[in-house]
């Protein structure tokens, strides 16, 4: 892994200002708003004006929902109520606009990119733009093998990377980011185990709406996992190849340059969730750059984003996935944003 050094994103990245929250409720103080009565949305401004780095606030206006696409190995144990190596599905129901992801974004504006990474299809079934990235099919049983080899890692990790200088680059103001995975939340949950020193039960969700027997299934293969996992916690990039799979290590990757080129995120899932929390063991100032959209009511998340000291802005026991959790917070942020910027202040 000696090919990407991990240390200079705790050196590249900072905090946002944090005179500008201040800047930003003072401002607000000399609205006709009374303090205190906007809630939450008031918090949301002043979020907004540190990452944005100005007061008053922009309106969000080119929001983009990014979701990491691929197949999980783990599946064929049944942990899943998808069958395995059927990611590709779902992909190209979201590429034809219909997923659920679609709907929201339709009508929250936002634009859904898909980043094909490991989806166990021939490529050449997807669009070139979703699979130009892509680092093998299928990632491996991580109950019994690396998810990932070390030079498909660190492929994985810079494509992230990459795509969110993309991001940046072409004026994304806001990052919705998701997973379109099966075998996605298995893996996740390794991370967040093995990163918050638990054990599988306490962390095994019930995912895409897996019965018992499937829960039971999932819960060994997370224990299974975490013990191939437990030597290399200490190193972010062999923990990601060993249990986390491409889709996971390419948005680690983009979680880390967000922070670097100062562009907010908020995070959808468990699965979001565990790159995020993989991520702050890299730069701890990192998560200040993000928000957790919606509670997805999995045990493994709530551990994650407890570690992270973040607080899911909605809780509608929505546990689709596929940056629908993410997408529930935008109206809240347009909100906050607009609060913000619009309320004529007193002279």
């Amino acid at each position: 892994m000696s090919g990407v050094d991990l240390d200079e994103f705790a050196a590249l990245i900072d905090r946002p200002e944090p005179s500008l929250r201040h800047d930003a409720k003072a401002r607000r103080q000399r609205t006709e708003a009374p303090a205190g009565t906007l809630g939450k949305l008031e918090e949301l401004g002043d979020w907004l004006a540190s990452v944005q780095g100005q007061v008053p606030v922009r309106p969000i206006e080119r929001a983009r929902v990014v979701l990491f696409a691929g197949d999980h190995g783990i599946a064929k144990r049944e942990v899943s109520a998808r069958p395995a190596g059927t990611a590709s599905a779902l992909v190209r129901s979201v590429l034809g606009g219909g997923g659920a992801v679609n709907v929201l974004a339709r009508q929250y504006g936002a634009v859904v990119r898909v980043v094909d990474m490991a989806l166990d299809c021939d490529p050449a079934e997807l669009p070139e733009d979703v699979v130009r990235h892509r680092v093998r099919r299928g990632s491996g049983m991580i109950d019994v093998e690396d998810a990932l080899t070390a030079d498909e890692a660190e492929a994985a990790f810079r494509a992230g990377v990459a795509i969110a200088d993309e991001e940046a680059d072409s004026g994304t103001d806001l990052v919705l980011l998701g997973d379109v995975s099966v075998g996605g939340t298995t893996a996740a949950g390794v991370l967040i185990a093995g990163l918050c020193g638990t054990d599988a039960s306490v962390v095994t969700g019930r995912g895409s709406g897996i019965d018992d027997l499937a829960w039971m299934r999932k819960c060994a293969a997370i224990r299974d996992a975490l013990r191939r996992a437990r030597p290399v916690l200490g190193d972010q990039l062999p923990l990601l190849a060993t249990v986390g799979g491409a889709d996971l290590t390419a948005a680690t990757g983009f979680l880390l340059q967000c922070a670097v080129r100062k562009m907010p995120v908020v995070l959808d899932g468990v699965v979001s969730a565990a790159c995020a929390l993989t991520a702050q063991r890299v730069a701890f100032r990192a998560p200040d750059w993000w928000l957790a959209g919606q509670a997805a009511g999995e045990p493994a998340q709530d551990k994650a984003l407890d570690r992270l000291s973040l607080q899911p802005l909605v809780d509608h026991g929505v546990r689709l996935g596929e940056g629908t959790g993410a997408l529930l917070a935008l109206p809240l942020l347009k909100a906050a944003a607009a609060l913000s910027a619009e309320l004529p202040v007193r002279d």
